[in-house]
C-alpha cells in the first residue's frame, strides 16, 4: 500500500564499533592499556553486531523465572534464564570481563577490563554479576586459603553455568548478598546470626534474610552477618563440598524499573554453611574492598550508557530531517547534542583515570589509592546521577521514536537510574567522599595534586579550584553541604582531565557551562560562540 511507505525514518545502528569512542581509546593508551587495543576492539565490534544487540534486547523482554520447587514438590531454588543470557555470560566471561584481570600482573590489565566492561553494552543486567565476580577476589583474599582455593576458578575464562560443587566446575561467578529489610545501607543493623560450627574452625551456620541479592544462580555469595565477635564477612557456596545444596531459600525476585535480564532475589538462609572472611567483627572492612570495585563499575557502567544514549540520538539526528534540513544541521539540535557529547565525554575521561588509579593501586601505588579513595566516591555519586538525565534528553531527541521500546533508548533511560542506586546511593556516596576527606586526608592531599596538573590554562577552572579550597576551609554543617560540596569535587576531577586530555573545543564547553555557569538548566544550553563542530565529530559511532 502507498500509505505504508516508509520515508525519512532512521536506519538501524548496526554493525558499529562500540570503542570506537576517542575519549575511550585515548584514555586507553594514556593509562597503559595500549598492549590490549585489540582485544577491546574485538569486544567492540562484537556488540556492534544485530546478533549480540539481539541478545540483550531478548534477554531482558524474556526475564529470568523463579522455581522454588520442582514438579515433584521438592525444593529446588532455580532461576531459568533464556539462552541469550548465557551467550551474553560466555561472552563476557570468556573476553575476560570478569575476574580475569586479578590472574594478569601485566600494568594496564584492570583498566583493560575496564574499557571491555565499557564497550560490551548490548546488556546491563548481565553486567551485575560479571562486576560481582571481578570485584569479590580483593576481599577473597582477606582468607588465603580460600582465595587459594577458588579465586584460579573465578579468574578463568569459563563459563560453566549449573549448581553443581564448585570443585568440579571449570569456571565460576559470585555475588554479594548484604542489605536487609530493616537496615539497607546500614548493614550494621543486619539481624542475620552466624554461629561457628563445632569442630569445623571457620565454619558457621548462617540463619537470616536478605532484602537484596542479585543473580542468585552465582556459584557463591560474599555475605554479612552477626557472629560472636560482631559483624562478619563469609563466603557461601550455593552447592557445599560432595554436591549437597546449600540451604539459601530464594523468596521471590524484585520487579525491577529496569535491569530485567538480571534476577534480584530476596532469600532466606536456612542454616546455610559459610566460610569466615577475615576476622570476626570486621566484616564492614573486609567486604568494602568488594563495594569499592563494584563502584568502579558503577561509573564504568553510567559512562557507558550515557555515551551509548549519546550515538544514538546522534546517529538519529544524522539521518531524520525537518523543516528541510537534516535534524543535525539544525542550530539547537546542535547545541543539545554537543552538550550531551560533553557530558559524555567528561564522565569517560573521569572514568579511564580512576581505572588507571585502580590499576596502579593493585600493583602497590599509595598515592593513586589516596586518588582513588576519594575521586571514585565523589564520581560515583556524580556521574551516575548524570546518567539518567541525560538519557533522558538524548529519548528526547529521537521524539515518539525514543518513548518506544522497540527502540533502545527506553531500555538505556531505565537501567541508568539503578547505577546510582546500587552501592551506596546518593547520600551514601556523598558521605563517603566526606568520610575519605575527614579520615584519610592524604586522600585530598592526592585530589589536589592531581587537579594542580590543569591549573594555568584555563582562568575558570583556577577560580572554581580556589572555591573549592576555600569551601573546604569551613567544616561547620559539612554534612548538610555534602552534595554541594563533592560534586564540586566530581566537576573539578573531570574538569581538570579535559583541559589537560581532550580536544580544546570540549574542555572550553565544559568550562564554560560546569564551571563558569553559562548553562541553564537543561541541556541544550550551551551559551554561544563555542566551537561545536569539533565535538559532534566524537560522536560517530565508528563503522
Amino acid at each position: 500500500m502507498a500509505t505504508h511507505e516508509v520515508v525519512n525514518q532512521v536506519p538501524p545502528l548496526v554493525g558499529h564499533d562500540t570503542s570506537a569512542d576517542p575519549a575511550l581509546l585515548e584514555g586507553i593508551e594514556r593509562e597503559g592499556a595500549g598492549w590490549a587495543l585489540p582485544e577491546i576492539r574485538e569486544v567492540g565490534r562484537l556488540a556492534g553486531t544485530p546478533e549480540a544487540m539481539d541478545w540483550g534486547r531478548l534477554a531482558e523482554r524474556v526475564p529470568p523465572r523463579l522455581h522454588t520447587h520442582d514438579r515433584y514438590g521438592r525444593r529446588v531454588d532455580e532461576v531459568e534464564y533464556v539462552p541469550a543470557y548465557h551467550q551474553l555470560m560466555d561472552t563476557a566471561v570468556t573476553h575476560g570481563i570478569h575476574a580475569a584481570p586479578w590472574a594478569d600482573d601485566r600494568p594496564g590489565a584492570h583498566v583493560a577490563r575496564a574499557a571491555k566492561f565499557y564497550a560490551w553494552n548490548v546488556d546491563a543486567g548481565h553486567g551485575c554479576p560479571i562486576s560481582m565476580t571481578y570485584a569479590v577476589v580483593p576481599a577473597l583474599r582477606a582468607n588465603p586459603e580460600l582465595a587459594a582455593r577458588f579465586e584460579p576458578l573465578l579468574t578463568n575464562r569459563a563459563y560453566d553455568f549449573g549448581l553443581r560443587d564448585p570443585a568440579t566446575k571449570r569456571g565460576l561467578i559470585a555475588g554479594m548478598s548484604m542489605t536487609e529489610k530493616q537496615g539497607g545501607s546500614d548493614v550494621r543493623a543486619n539481624t542475620t546470626t552466624a554461629t561457628p560450627v563445632a569442630g569445623e574452625p571457620g565454619s558457621y551456620r548462617i540463619v537470616g534474610h536478605k532484602w537484596f541479592t542479585s543473580a542468585p544462580m552465582s556459584d557463591m555469595f560474599l555475605t554479612l552477618a552477626q557472629a560472636p565477635g560482631g559483624l562478619s564477612c563469609f563466603l557461601l557456596p550455593r552447592v557445599l563440598p560432595g554436591g549437597e545444596a546449600n540451604p539459601i531459600r530464594f523468596q521471590r525476585l524484585k520487579d525491577k524499573l529496569g535491569n530485567k535480564s538480571n534476577a534480584s532475589s530476596e532469600i532466606e538462609y536456612d542454616n546455610a554453611i559459610g566460610w569466615l572472611v577475615g576476622e570476626e567483627g570486621k566484616g564492614v572492612k573486609t567486604i568494602v574492598e568488594m563495594v569499592n570495585m563494584t563502584r568502579l563499575d558503577c561509573v564504568i557502567g553510567s559512562a557507558s550508557g550515557m555515551r551509548s544514549a549519546l550515538v544514538q540520538a546522534a546517529h538519529h539526528a544524522r539521518h531524520r530531517a525537518a523543516f528541510g534540513k537534516l535534524l543535525i544541521d539544525q542550530p539547537l539540535m546542535r547545541n543539545v547534542l554537543a552538550d550531551l557529547a560533553v557530558e559524555s565525554e567528561a564522565a569517560t575521561t573521569a572514568m579511564m583515570r580512576l581505572a588507571g588509579a585502580n590499576d596502579r593501586a593493585i600493583h602497590g601505588d599509595a598515592g593513586e589509592a589516596a586518588l582513588r579513595r576519594l575521586a571514585l566516591a565523589a564520581t560515583k555519586y556524580y556521574v551516575c546521577k548524570r546518567g539518567p538525565v541525560l538519557a533522558n534528553e538524548a529519548l528526547e531527541c529521537l521524539g515518539g521514536n525514543g518513548y518506544v521500546e522497540d527502540f533502545d533508548l527506553a531500555r538505556i533511560y531505565r537501567e541508568l537510574p539503578l547505577l546510582s542506586i546500587w552501592e551506596g546511593s546518593g547520600n551514601v556516596a556523598a558521605l563517603d567522599a566526606l568520610r575519605a576527606i575527614g579520615r584519610e586526608p592524604e586522600s585530598l592531599d592526592a585530589f589536589f595534586a592531581e587537579a594542580e596538573l590543569a591549573v594555568g590554562t584555563d582562568q575558570r577552572y583556577d577560580d572554581a579550584l580556589t572555591s573549592l579550597k576555600k569551601e573546604l576551609t569551613d567544616f561547620g554543617d559539612i554534612e548538610l553541604r555534602a552534595r554541594r560540596l563533592v560534586e564540586q569535587i566530581a566537576v573539578l576531577f573531570q574538569a581538570g582531565l579535559l583541559i589537560r586530555y581532550a580536544p580544546p573545543a570540549v574542555a572550553d564547553a565544559f568550562c564554560a557551562s560546569r564551571l563558569a555557569r553559562d548553562w541553564g538548566s537543561a541541556f541544550g544550553t550551551l551559551p554561544a560562540g563555542l566551537d561545536l563542530a569539533p565535538i559532534l565529530e566524537r560522536t560517530e559511532p565508528g563503522f
